[in-house]
């Protein structure tokens, strides 16, 4: 790993019901650039960004933040440096766009506090970020899929943080709403660990790759050099042609068998 690291997981594990869920991972986000997690579904990265913000504890190994135990770190004080979008986040259908951001200012917010004007300007200031200003009001109810994304990440991002977290984010987006959040969220310019389903998506927007395959990782670099058939035939267990994509990024394509029945 690099040194120039923010945060970072060492040797991790964890288990739950007697399995092992995440086998000794070590792994570190360089500052302002994007992570991506890929592998299989149960390959453990749901899991291993829980780990990573602390909504579960390692059985062994650590966590770090700027070098510091992440477990030794008050709850607030956490919240406040590093943000976490979940896979499928709900928000009650009777709030509001604003509501819903405004709850992101908690860690900077005493129990007593009244709302003020910098937790205000933090709202506006991530809504702005996320393109939605001027939906401030509208209900939560009406929104669309993809812009329901942006006010999650708008919410995280009141926050104020270093570190943000994403769950696949384009989870039940289409095409255009899935590059729009990436793109969003490249643009944001922290730095971002994010758990993503397309490989090609993941080409396209992570400066680098972790490949977790049974709760290991298997591979972690530069897109060009983690995409490769052999991996992806390992890990995924299809047939690839890497293709250079435009800005060269590495393009995916799937090879088909038409002929081929069910091979379960």
């Amino acid at each position: 790993m690099t040194d120039a690291v923010t945060l970072a997981a060492h040797d991790v594990r964890w288990e739950a019901d007697g399995r092992m869920i995440i086998d000794g991972v070590t792994l570190a986000a360089e500052p302002n650039r994007i992570l991506g997690l890929i592998g299989p579904n149960g390959s453990g990265k749901s899991s291993l960004l829980r780990l990573l913000c602390r909504l579960r504890k390692v059985a062994s190994g650590v966590v770090t933040l700027d070098g510091a135990d992440i477990a030794g770190l008050p709850r607030r004080d956490l919240a406040r440096r590093l943000a976490f979008v979940e896979q499928q986040a709900t928000t009650d259908v009777h709030l509001t766009v604003c509501d819903v951001v405004r709850l992101g200012r908690t860690p900077h917010r005493s129990a007593f506090a009244s709302w003020n004007a910098a937790d205000e300007q933090a709202v506006e200031a991530a809504l702005t970020r996320v393109g939605l200003a001027e939906r401030h009001h509208q209900p939560w109810h009406t929104l669309s899929g993809g812009e329901r994304q942006r006010v999650h990440i708008a919410r995280a991002l009141a926050q104020d943080p270093r570190e943000l977290i994403l769950d696949e984010p384009t989870n039940h987006l289409d095409i255009r709403h899935q590059l729009s959040i990436l793109a969003l969220i490249r643009r944001l310019g922290l730095t971002c660990i994010v758990a993503l389903h397309d490989l090609n998506l993941a080409s396209l927007f992570c400066d680098r790759i972790g490949v977790l395959h049974e709760g290991r990782l298997v591979a972690c670099g530069a897109p060009a050099k983690v995409l490769t058939p052999e991996l992806i035939r390992r890990v995924f267990e299809v047939e690839v042609r890497i293709c250079e994509g435009t800005g060269g990024h590495r393009h995916v394509e799937y090879v088909v068998d038409h002929q081929q029945g069910d091979s379960r």
